[in-house]
Order: C-alpha cells, then sequence, then structure tokens
C-alpha cells in the first residue's frame, strides 16, 4: 500500500479529504549519544511553539486569577471572663490555671454519710498545723499539741461493731487507724472549723494559750490558704452532671452588643479542644463588658503544600512519594473523592494567612482585603454566613450554635473559633474509683460495677477484694444460725447472692411519661447480718445519699449503651504557664467493654448436701 500523494496540503486540510487522529503519549528527547544531560534538559528553542502549546491547552483562557502578594484581614477577638458550671450560678474565670482545672475539679470526699474517710488528707492537713506552731518561736515551747490531739481526735473503730466494719475489715486500714488514733489530730475538722468562723484558740486551755491566743490565731489564715492552694477544689456547684455523665459549663466573654457564651454539653473529660464548645445564645453568663477593638494586620499569604502536589510548573520532576493514582475510591466514598479533587485540580488555589493569637481567645475573622499580582483588591467574606440551621451551609473549624426553637426565629451563624486556655499534657495518677455501666440483658438490669474502690486511707483496692473483706467481717459479726434436724436434699432459695460491689440500676418511668425510661440506682439486700440494702462505696454512685435529706439517683438510659461506660476518678496535675503547679480531682468518662451477666436468679431449688 502507498501512501497517497498531496498536491495542496491547504486543500486537503481545508476540506478535511484524509482526517487523521494524532495521538502524543509523552514529550521526550531522543539523544542520539549515550550522553543524556543535554535531552533531559528539554532544550526549547522556538517560543512560537511554546505560545502555541499554551494556546492548546486553554491557558490564555484566563480562567485562574492573580496570585496574592499581599492580604490585610480583620479579626474580632475576645477572652473569655466568665464560668457557669451546668446551669449554676457564674463565677470569675481567671488566668492563673487552665480550663480544665474549672471544668473537672469536684469537691474533695471527706465523709460516706457517717463514716469518715481520706485520712490521708485528714492528717496531713494536721500534720501542716502542727508545723506551723512550731515554726512559730512564741509557740515552741508551748505545750499544746496534745490539747490540739485531744480535741480533734482521731477514734479507734470497733471492730465488734457493724458500724465501723468499713474502717476494721481492711487489714491495711485497721493498722492504719491503731497507728494514727490518739497520737495524730483530724485537721479537716479543724479546718471546717476555722472556715466556719472559729477560732484557732477555741476548746484550748492554760496560762500559756491565753497570753499567745493573738500569735496562735495569726495561723488561721495561713493553714486555710495552704489547703486551698494544694488541691483546686469548686467554689460553687461543681460541673460534673451525674445524670448524663459528663460535664456541662459554660465560658462568656464581651462582644460588640452584648456577650459571646460558649457550652460544652458533653464533655467527657481529658484535653479540651474547640470542637467540645458551641454558641449559645440562650443561657446569659453575665460575660459583657468592654468590647476589645478589632485586629488589622498585613501578612504575606503563602502557598498550602502537602506531599506528592502536583507541580504548576511544566518542566519539573513530581515526587513520587504519594501515588494518587494507587487511590480507589468507592462509588459512594464521596469524601476521598472531594480529596482527589483538591489534589490534583485545586492544589495550587490555597494559601494560608499567619495569624498568631493568645491562648484563650474567641476570634472570628470579619474579612480578608487580598491585592494579587495585577494590582487588583478583593474583599472576602467568611464563608458559610446564612442561617445556621440552613442544610445547604457548609463550613469548617466553625462551632456550632444552638438557640431558640422557633423556625421562625432563625439563629444567625457564628463563624468564630475558640482557642482554649488548655495546656498539652496532664499527668493523671492512679484510678481513685473505677466504675463500669454495664447491660445485663438475663437480670434486665443496669450494673454499677465498683471495680476500684477507695479505702478510708485514701488508697484505692479492688472492688471485689473490699467486698469480700466486709463479707468475711460481717459474717463474724453475723454467724448464720445453725440448723437443727435432719436436712431435705433440696431447699429453696428465694434469691441468690450477688458481690456487693454490684449496685443495681433498674428501669423506671421518667414522671407521667410512660413511653421514656430513666436508670434509678436501687441496692440488694446484703447477705450477712440485717436485711438492709448494701449502699455504694464510689463518689460516683453516692449521689444524694449523703445529703441530710438523702434522694434518689437517675441516669439517662441512653448513657448506658450496650458497649457500656467506664468512669474513674483520680487526681490531675500540671504546670500552667506562670510555672505554678496545679493540682485537681476530676472525673472522667470512656467506653466500656461490653455488656455483664452477674448470675442473678430468682426461686431455685438447690442441693444441701
Amino acid at each position: 500500500m502507498t501512501e497517497p500523494r498531496i498536491e495542496s496540503l491547504t486543500d486537503v486540510l481545508a476540506g478535511r479529504q484524509l482526517p487523521t487522529v494524532g495521538l502524543w503519549n509523552r514529550l521526550e528527547g531522543r539523544p542520539r549519544t549515550t550522553d543524556f544531560d543535554r535531552a533531559l534538559r528539554a532544550e526549547v528553542r522556538d517560543p512560537l511553539w511554546m505560545l502555541a502549546r499554551q494556546w492548546q491547552l486553554g491557558e490564555f483562557r484566563g480562567a485562574d486569577a492573580g496570585s496574592p502578594v499581599t492580604a490585610k484581614y480583620a479579626v474580632t477577638a475576645t477572652t473569655p471572663t466568665r464560668f457557669a458550671a451546668g446551669d449554676g450560678p457564674a463565677e470569675n474565670l481567671t488566668a492563673d490555671r487552665p480550663l480544665e482545672t474549672f471544668a473537672e475539679r469536684r469537691a474533695l470526699p471527706f465523709a460516706f454519710d457517717t463514716d469518715k474517710i481520706s485520712f490521708d488528707l485528714r492528717l496531713a492537713i494536721g500534720r501542716r498545723w502542727m508545723k506551723l506552731i512550731g515554726a512559730n518561736t512564741l509557740l515552741r515551747g508551748l505545750t499544746i499539741r496534745k490539747q490540739y490531739v485531744d480535741l480533734y481526735p482521731i477514734a479507734l473503730p470497733d471492730p465488734d461493731q457493724d458500724a465501723d466494719t468499713a474502717r476494721a475489715s481492711h487489714p491495711e486500714v485497721w493498722a492504719a487507724m491503731q497507728a494514727m488514733a490518739g497520737r495524730r489530730m483530724d485537721g479537716y475538722e479543724l479546718y471546717r472549723h476555722l472556715k466556719n468562723g472559729g477560732k484557732p484558740v477555741d476548746g484550748l486551755t492554760g496560762l500559756e494559750v491565753i497570753l499567745n491566743a493573738g500569735a496562735i490565731n495569726a495561723l488561721k489564715p495561713k493553714l486555710i490558704n495552704w489547703f486551698e492552694g494544694l488541691i483546686d477544689q469548686p467554689v460553687g456547684d461543681a460541673a460534673w452532671d451525674p445524670r448524663a455523665l459528663e460535664h456541662r459549663f459554660s465560658v462568656a466573654g464581651p462582644a460588640p452588643g452584648g456577650e459571646t457564651v460558649l457550652t460544652a454539653q458533653e464533655y467527657p473529660g481529658g484535653t479540651l479542644e474547640w470542637q467540645d464548645f458551641t454558641v449559645n445564645t440562650g443561657r446569659p453568663v453575665g460575660g459583657t463588658g468592654t468590647a476589645p477593638p478589632p485586629i488589622v494586620r498585613a501578612v504575606f499569604p503563602s502557598q498550602v503544600r502537602f506531599s506528592g502536589m502536583p507541580l504548576a510548573r511544566w518542566w519539573a520532576v513530581e515526587d513520587g512519594k504519594t501515588n494518587f493514582a494507587a487511590v480507589k475510591p468507592d462509588s459512594t466514598d464521596l469524601a476521598r473523592l472531594v480529596f482527589l479533587e483538591f489534589a490534583l485540580v485545586y492544589g495550587n488555589d490555597w494559601y494560608q494567612l499567619p495569624c498568631d493569637l493568645p491562648a484563650g481567645t474567641f476570634a472570628r475573622v470579619d474579612g480578608v482585603a487580598v491585592t494579587d499580582v495585577f494590582g487588583q483588591r478583593l474583599w472576602v467574606e467568611p464563608a458559610g454566613t446564612p442561617n445556621d440551621k440552613r442544610w445547604q451551609r457548609w463550613s469548617m473549624f466553625t462551632v456550632d450554635t444552638v438557640g431558640p426553637v422557633d423556625p421562625k426565629a432563625p439563629v444567625p451563624v457564628h463563624t468564630g473559633m475558640l482557642l482554649p486556655p488548655s495546656v498539652p499534657k496532664v499527668a493523671n495518677g492512679p484510678a481513685l474509683e473505677e466504675v463500669w455501666l454495664v447491660r445485663d440483658e438475663h437480670a434486665d438490669l443496669v450494673w454499677g460495677i465498683e471495680q476500684v474502690v477507695r479505702t478510708a486511707t485514701g488508697n484505692s483496692r479492688r472492688g471485689n477484694e473490699i467486698a469480700s473483706e466486709v463479707l468475711a467481717h460481717r459474717t463474724r459479726l453475723f454467724p448464720p444460725q445453725g440448723r437443727t434436724g435432719a436436712l431435705a436434699p433440696i431447699a429453696y432459695e428465694a434469691m441468690n447472692s450477688i458481690p456487693d460491689n454490684w449496685i443495681p440500676f433498674i428501669p423506671v418511668h421518667v414522671d407521667d411519661i410512660k413511653r421514656k425510661i430513666q436508670l434509678q440506682r436501687a441496692a440488694l439486700p446484703s447477705a450477712v447480718g440485717p436485711t438492709v440494702g448494701v449502699p455504694p462505696r464510689t463518689d460516683l454512685l453516692r449521689q444524694g445519699l449523703d445529703l441530710p435529706q438523702p434522694t434518689q439517683y437517675y441516669v439517662n438510659q441512653e448513657e448506658v449503651p450496650v458497649a457500656g461506660t467506664k468512669l474513674t476518678v483520680a487526681y490531675n496535675r500540671t504546670r500552667w504557664r506562670d510555672g505554678r503547679v496545679v493540682v485537681w480531682l476530676s472525673a472522667q468518662r470512656g467506653v466500656g467493654r461490653g455488656e455483664a451477666a452477674s448470675g442473678l436468679a430468682f426461686d431455685q431449688l438447690v442441693d444441701t448436701a
């Protein structure tokens, strides 16, 4: 087959007499020697050819704007100055500690009903008071130490009394109580006396006390300030919501026209982040004041770069570490498809502007004035500024907004972001309490299993070990009654026994709503001794029991999923920006370990042999 002879190329092209398809896979030089240096340079000596290539690829259509050169932005920034735990009253939010301390701190328990606990802290306060007295040269010769030990004594528990079972049934606690009883003072009782307006010399006798009463009373603020600075405790209500098993609090700062309130509705504990907060338009906290002026800064934009980014230049070798061709998204994997489109098509269209703000700032970008390479200026406003509940709205790194439910009163969007005054690292102590809330489908109950409980001396022990020691001690106090006569081979058992560290939660109706269920704390009868309900031994499950008028404790049913819920109480310690050490007691919530089976059964026939 011979190729057709073309007499007039112009006529052939105009009439499309010989249509052809041209296909080029790549542009490369073909070296004639073994030296590839010149070929790899891809030299172009015809500028008109380069212009033709730009025209062929559509670079003259002008779809892209000019690159930004400078930018000037306006930022409205405010610092939260008020804090409110739950629905309680607000207090000043000081800058001498991280926000986690305000949000997580809980009161230190010193008694469970009539049983005194936390003897480690009671002894520490008493020891501090004795050191304050000994450090004063006017009081060194006084013989008042014995008077303080007698005035604020630590009683030795009676192992033959059921009321002292919590302190007499555990060998370590019993040994510690024997060592401290009659030798050391209960410093917490002195602290309570001083906080209630009493004086340190109240109850003391002797001529030396009367002559040096002024020097002794002058030590009162030193003891109070020392203990309150040792462990941070809430001034009012704690942010822990026992019904929802989470922290709930609000912070507020001045803003133009009022205040901006940020609410953390479901904070489990740990490290605070900006996504834990929501703008709350219906919760006044009292953060009004003089709004700070907007921050206006001029900066130089820098292009966003990432590994495997396509290069904007033609004659450059791209990095082969990231292989986007190996990404195989599914037909419904929209997030991956959006990411690929950003990386491959619009990768060189993103720029970043530096904006340094101190921690504890709630900032909102009002707009950016961009100047490009052609000298044109463009004012850019924040995206996603319509109604917050509008389903077409989309945004990133912005907080949500809650407010009135009325659809006729749409909630305006707040495009700000919070930099919480938190710390990057918090040292967590060993768990003083650990409770697992699990579902038992066989018994149709929810159990609060006290895995770790605190003893009276402040140490933590396994809950099953404590329950076994209590059972052995009560068995000694209330030995089972012997049976006379011949025993039948089987016996009827109304209900079997469950370990005392398993606290039941039964489903009950919420008020008069018949379709909504909540979980109510209940109690199992004691296996030995008087048939009284076994109370919890953790502060987490003793909600309402230690009040003058005990109340019931309820937990929302949705807070205990099939996977269960894990609650822990431990001390936290961190160092703030000024070097100050902050210690507080907090509760944290985590994911459980699934369902459990207690083995609870009723109406059984058991072998007596």
